[in-house]
């Protein structure tokens, strides 16, 4: 019996002594902070060097002239004489305070109905399906009513955006409270957490995740929706990102066209990279990353 524990004990240590020889082994292999951002970085410098060498291919075949579809570097130096200017960024200024209005109203409506609706079986069974048809439809259809409603104004793509943004929220915080594991729920509850306490140390972390892939969801949305009512609504008087468009279009300006295209382009880019940001922390802090590999 007792040489068995000693063999049972050893073949222990045999085990933890190899899994700390493992950890050991990977963090030797843990690379440099330069090294980690190369990694990232390549792939997307060479994706970019492909779309503009296919760009650059597509224009020497001739398929369309040259006015119409311009070169790389014909656009690129319209870019800089753009950058140069007032222009591009008084109509990026105004593009951003709209998008950062309209996807702020969008987060506390659609934070706010997503928990009404997810903790009430009541509101659920009115209201739930609505939303989900509510995300589907598409942002240009709900112009038409904007414009009746308030004319070309600010407040008719302030109501479009918010159309188009706060369900996509709110189903990410439905989906996410669904998801919650009612053991910790009930583990919460033993603990004392009631009411806000419940949501605040409880449901909002374990639903983290799933909220904010809704809060991403409903910026893409809420991006799209502006960019649609700015190239709809042009009469009011401050420039913007999607008027520009228009304007370009209708001078049969495809360098300032394509130019602006590449800007708003490169905002979702940078829009993105932030909300990859944030997931990467959380999944970070649920220890579902592999932190030798970042």
């Amino acid at each position: 019996m007792a040489n068995d524990t000693l063999t049972s004990t050893a073949r222990t240590d045999a085990q933890i002594s190899g899994l700390d020889a493992l950890e050991i082994a990977g963090r030797e292999k843990e690379v440099s902070r330069g090294n980690r951002l190369w990694a990232a970085t390549w792939p997307k410098l060479a994706a970019l060097a492909i779309v503009i060498a296919a760009w650059q291919l597509v224009v020497w075949s001739g398929w369309k002239p040259p006015y119409s579809l311009p070169g790389p570097l014909v656009v690129g130096r319209e870019l800089l004489n753009q950058a140069q200017g007032p222009q591009l960024w008084e109509g990026l200024v105004t593009t951003l305070r709209r998008a950062a209005l309209g996807y702020i109203f969008s987060v506390a409506v659609g934070l706010l109905v997503g928990l009404a609706v997810a903790r009430s079986k009541v509101l659920r069974a009115a209201i739930g399906s609505m939303i989900t048809a509510l995300q589907t439809m598409p942002s240009i259809a709900w112009f038409p009513l904007a414009i009746l409603l308030f004319e070309l104004s600010e407040k008719a793509i302030f109501f479009v955006v918010v159309l188009g943004a706060a369900p996509s929220i709110a189903n990410g915080v439905i989906s996410g409270v669904d998801y919650v594991p009612p053991l910790l729920l009930r583990a919460g509850r033993n603990l004392g957490a009631r009411g806000l306490n419940l949501y605040r140390y409880v449901i909002a972390p374990a639903a983290l995740p799933a909220i904010v892939a809704g809060l991403k969801q409903g910026w893409a949305f809420s991006w799209r929706s502006l960019m649609a009512g700015e190239l709809l609504v042009v009469g009011i008087s401050q420039t913007s990102l999607g008027a520009q468009l228009t304007y370009s279009r209708e001078l049969s300006d495809a360098p300032w066209l394509l130019s602006t295209m590449i800007v708003i382009l490169v905002l979702g880019l940078v829009v993105d990279a932030a909300f990859g940001a944030a997931d990467k922390s959380i999944r970070r802090r649920w220890g579902v990353l592999d932190q030798a590999g970042q």
